[in-house]
């Protein structure tokens, strides 16, 4: 069972939370500042944070910057009043992954956390898990019922990439400044290349399939 840990200084903020994420099953340890919030860290092991901006003591975005010095992996979902745009690029300049605004609608900040918490076990596993297929990115193999075939590297990661946020849309720039940086001198046309290597190369598969989107880009699409 996940554990989370909710941060905020608002009492009936608190109790919400914590009724919801139990509802939904997960396990929830509450603190009413940053620093109270870094001592939990300490005593125990907590999978994500849920984690309000404006409190006393120690803001949200200061404990998120001491979170970040020694661990880059924690899901941080920032839940706040504050609503301007300058206030959503400070959260997320300081490093937290995600960022949703009060009043809380309650189904989207499940959602927010099912993806943050799915794709945190994608970085520290570092396999992709699609039925019966496993992308295995230490190995850059795919494997398939005991079949397993090594990819290309930059097919690999195209391909992993896509399928850590299914049904997300990507444009050829983003993939190509993902996959072979900014400073690349190859042209965005290399991505429709490998792209199109990686559609032949599954096509027909039961598990998945990679989109284009037209006008826009390519996505993966799960079909189990």
């Amino acid at each position: 069972m996940f554990h989370i840990l909710v941060v905020d200084d608002d009492k009936h903020t608190r109790m919400l939370l914590r009724a919801v994420l139990e509802n939904a099953n997960y396990t929830v340890t509450t603190a009413t500042n940053g620093e109270e919030a870094l001592g939990s860290l300490d005593r125990e092991h907590i999978d994500l944070v849920v984690l309000d901006i404006m409190m006393p003591k120690m803001d949200g975005y200061e404990f998120t910057r001491i979170v970040r010095e020694t661990d880059s992996a924690l899901p941080i979902l920032m839940v706040t009043a504050k609503h301007l745009p300058s206030d959503e690029k400070k959260g997320f300049l300081v490093g937290t992954d995600d960022y949703i605004t009060k009043p809380i609608d309650e189904e989207k900040l499940l959602l927010r956390i099912r993806a943050l918490l799915r794709r945190a076990q994608i970085v520290n596993e570092h396999k992709i898990t699609v039925g019966d297929v496993v992308l295995d990115y230490n190995s850059f193999t795919v494997t398939k019922n005991g079949e397993t075939q090594e990819l290309p590297q930059k097919e690999f990661l195209l391909l992993y990439k896509l399928l850590s946020y299914p049904g997300q849309i990507f444009t050829r720039i983003q993939l190509m400044d993902e996959i072979w940086g900014t400073d690349s001198e190859t042209g965005w046309e290399t991505v429709t290349v490998h792209v199109g290597r990686l559609r032949k190369r599954f096509e027909g598969w039961d598990e998945f399939e990679i989109v284009a989107v037209r006008g826009l880009g390519y996505k993966a699409v799960k079909k189990i």
